[in-house]
């Protein structure tokens, strides 16, 4: 195992939450397996933010999955980097592009898809998706199918 790992700086650490939405959280590792296409799917039920125009929570489950290239997100840093979302105010699907952007900048995946599960308020639930495939290549192939197929494959 690569000892690059050891610069690390979340992953054993004492805990710090940042009060702001804090992209330069993210962390990444080397892909033990580059040559192979498998996905990675991280899920977090409890993700927060603030409504931008009320100030209110908005309450949502995130799922990320994606194909990795080189690098991977750590997954602790994906936790700190999420939950600095809790004080910061966005729409619904601002927060979902805003993710999937910045773990594209971060890794350079294959293929990456990003869905918030936001629970109602106001009685209407928001579900967001948002995905992107490597340009000239068939994850991009598989962006376009994934997007037309939305729906069938929740």
């Amino acid at each position: 195992m690569s000892r690059e790992n050891d610069n690390l700086k979340s992953l054993g650490n004492k805990t710090e939450y940042k009060n702001d939405y804090s992209p330069e959280l993210l962390e990444t590792f080397e892909n033990q397996h580059p040559g192979n296409d498998y996905w990675v799917e991280l899920l977090c039920p409890e993700f927060t933010t603030l409504c931008p125009i009320t100030g209110q929570p908005d309450f949502a489950e995130i799922r990320i999955r994606y194909i990795p290239n080189q690098r991977m997100v750590e997954s602790k840093s994906l936790k700190l980097y999420l939950f600095s979302f809790r004080s910061h105010g966005d729409f619904h699907e601002d927060c979902v592009n805003i993710i999937m952007k910045d773990l594209i900048r971060l890794m350079e995946p294959r293929y990456i898809e990003v869905l918030g599960l936001f629970t109602p308020r106001g009685g209407i639930a928001i579900h967001p998706f948002a995905n992107y495939g490597a340009p000239d290549t068939k994850y991009e192939e598989l962006a376009y199918h994934r997007m037309m197929n939305y729906k069938l494959n929740n």
